[in-house]
């Protein structure tokens, strides 16, 4: 098969191990990152088979409909918002899930808290400036580490608050709560308690058109001045702007931020990236070599199945009537 991979800033792919799996196909990799659907589909115009890394290329009739060749859609992880699944099967593209892992994540989300209360990164730039111990930070121990959402990664950073010695306290689902309490934690009683009483808060939602912009500016005033949100899950369970204007109201006092509304953020003037007490990472969560390794080996598998006329985790079945099973999708 013709198969592209998209949006692989680093040129990380090609390195990995389970890259093998695609031996004697044509591969080509693409490190850009293309917004304007017309101009990405002129350069992979001949394409069969697509890898998405997560969600970084929007999948919309716009680009679908320039893409006559193509037949699969190969999904690192789990489809989300960024794919248009009718579409999809509209224009006959069948789309194979991968599967989530969840550990880089939620270390790197745990790294965030770590280095927002100890304020590291701020001291360790004052000490390239031949500055001394400029600042002073807060230890984990003792606070109260607020989660909202309390699934995969959800449980893993609670399991890290414990081990630091925190206590922690799940806001999200009823269920969530739920699971929270049978594993010993605290569940807010409310919003407004969860977002009031916690030392951090941490965001591990999927975004729906549920939960688009659930965390209000409300929520956010109502923190701690000594507070920090960290968000590594999407931008936009923030409502717009939200953030940026309680940071600068002081409340919360600090913020650990790899997810942004608009993504790559390559511009220095970026207002939060100009903040003191924002700590911002490009979105690194799942960006490691060992989760990597979880996320593209059934991503890759999933194509060479598909190639050899032998589908498997489709999420759309009804477009493999176009390709019979016994003569394969003629890759």
């Amino acid at each position: 098969m013709r198969i592209t991979i998209l949006d692989d800033y680093q040129d990380a792919v090609r390195q990995l191990d389970c890259f093998k799996i695609l031996d004697g196909h044509d591969v080509e990799i693409l490190k850009q990152s293309y917004t304007d659907p017309a101009l990405l589909a002129e350069k992979i115009k001949n394409t069969e088979a697509l890898v998405l890394i997560r969600e970084r290329t929007k999948i919309v009739t716009d680009l679908l409909d320039k893409l006559p060749n193509l037949k699969l859609i190969s999904q690192t992880g789990k489809i989300s918002n960024h794919l248009d699944l009718a579409a999809c099967t509209a224009y006959q593209v069948a789309v194979a899930e991968g599967v989530g892992a969840p550990t880089a994540p939620a270390e790197l989300a745990w790294l965030l808290i770590m280095n927002g209360l100890r304020k590291l990164p701020q001291a360790i730039a004052a000490m390239k400036r031949g500055q001394w111990q400029t600042n002073i930070g807060q230890s984990v121990a003792g606070k109260t580490v607020g989660i909202w959402g309390y699934g995969k990664i959800g449980r893993l950073i609670a399991q890290y608050a414990k081990a630091f010695g925190a206590e922690v306290i799940v806001w999200g689902s009823e269920r969530s709560r739920e699971e929270a309490v049978k594993d010993g934690l605290l569940a807010a009683a409310s919003k407004s308690d969860f977002f009031h009483f916690a030392d951090v808060v941490t965001l591990h939602l999927r975004l729906v058109p549920e939960t688009r912009g659930i965390v209000k500016l409300e929520d956010l005033r109502s923190m701690k001045p000594t507070a920090l949100f960290v968000n590594t899950s999407r931008a936009e369970l923030v409502e717009q702007g939200a953030l940026l204007d309680a940071l600068r109201m002081g409340t919360p006092g600090a913020a650990g931020l790899d997810v942004y509304e608009s993504e790559p953020v390559t511009d220095p003037n970026y207002p939060l990236l100009q903040m003191q007490n924002v700590i911002c990472s490009p979105h690194l969560g799942y960006v490691e070599e060992y989760g990597y390794e979880k996320l593209f080996k059934p991503a890759f598998e999933n194509i060479v199945a598909f190639a050899q006329g032998k589908p498997q985790h489709i999420a759309n079945p009804e477009v493999l009537k176009a390709y019979p099973r016994s003569t394969g999708p003629s890759c």
